[in-house]
């Protein structure tokens, strides 16, 4: 009798020593309050592990209050759900880190968390305005402080046993190796928007070598144009071996060694997409190899401001 395929329980290890991270994540990125506690929950019972919020998402106190729903149900141990949340861009002054963490940590009902992320190499002026514009409408950047700066203020909340790795989000191979080199802890994650369309070979080929998982937001190209999910070789395949789309997309992802995020307010979409198996070496292959075509959805890795998140007026 065949082995169960267990892609979907894939871990990667971090290299910091904290364990590992379940490749298979789900993103919270969900306007609707009410749409993003029904969702976290059912996610966690379809089986995802890994449940990724942040400050600016603005979702961490439904997180929360569903992850405790769950955790008070008896079904699903605090242990087993790996969570992760991000430090907004108005926070990166080294004495705004902390009070940041401890005001997310109260949202989330949580004790600690296991990944703490810059959110964006790019730090905003500080205050609780999280999207600061001048008159004209543009974003106002803080120029006192640095990336390395944000990042010795997460290292101290590492020691104080707060959460468990640190890493970083929307950055380039060139900052990813800056923090790398300087840091005292290094980055166990490193977040960014990767799919066919933007594989990131340069940057997942240094993750790689240095133990650091990178882990893929927009795996499925959050329905924008070109839809990912209507592409001829991803369309193919899936028919091929008679899986979806979406499911084509997110077994790449896992098989080529990265982590991902998917994310869905459809109970039955958010199952289908937890019910990932391994697609044949040619079929990723194919994907890695025959998909030429470059876009980035999201530009936030040129301004700071994420493109999935609308301003508030």
């Amino acid at each position: 009798m065949a082995n169960p395929d267990d892609l979907r329980y894939t871990k990667l290890a971090l290299n910091n020593g904290s364990g590992a991270i379940p490749a298979l994540g789900f993103g919270t990125l969900i306007p609707d309050p009410v749409a993003t506690r029904t969702a976290t929950r059912a996610a966690l019972e379809a089986g995802f592990r890994v449940i990724d919020t942040a400050e600016r998402y603005r979702t961490e106190r439904e997180v929360g209050e569903a992850m405790q729903e769950v955790f008070e149900s008896g079904k699903i141990k605090r242990e087993d759900v790996y969570v992760i949340t991000k430090l907004w861009n108005t926070n990166h002054r080294p004495e705004r880190v902390k009070p940041a963490f401890e005001a997310s940590l109260k949202k989330l009902q949580l004790d600690y968390v296991d990944l703490y992320l810059i959110h964006t190499p790019f730090a905003f002026q500080p205050g609780d305005e999280q999207d600061p514009r001048d008159a004209n409408g543009n974003v106002i950047y803080d120029k006192g402080v640095t990336l390395l700066d944000s990042w010795k203020a997460l290292e101290g909340l590492v020691d104080e046993g707060k959460c468990k790795a640190i890493g970083l989000s929307d950055v380039s191979l060139a900052q990813t190796k800056e923090i790398f080199a300087a840091a005292r802890i290094k980055p166990a994650v490193v977040h960014v928007e990767s799919h066919p369309y933007l594989p990131q070979w340069d940057l997942l080929d240094f993750c790689r070598k240095n133990g650091i998982v990178l882990q893929a937001f927009a795996a499925l190209g959050h329905s924008s144009e070109p839809k990912l999910l209507e592409d001829p070789v991803i369309a193919a395949i899936a028919k091929r071996v008679n899986k979806t789309p979406a499911q084509i997309l997110l077994a790449w992802a896992i098989q080529r060694g990265t982590a991902l995020l998917t994310t869905s307010k459809s109970p039955s979409r958010i199952k289908e997409n937890f019910e990932v198996s391994a697609l044949p070496e040619e079929a990723v292959r194919e994907i890695s190899e025959g998909i030429k075509l470059q876009v980035r959805f999201n530009s936030v890795v040129e301004t700071g401001v994420p493109g999935f998140i609308p301003r508030r007026k």
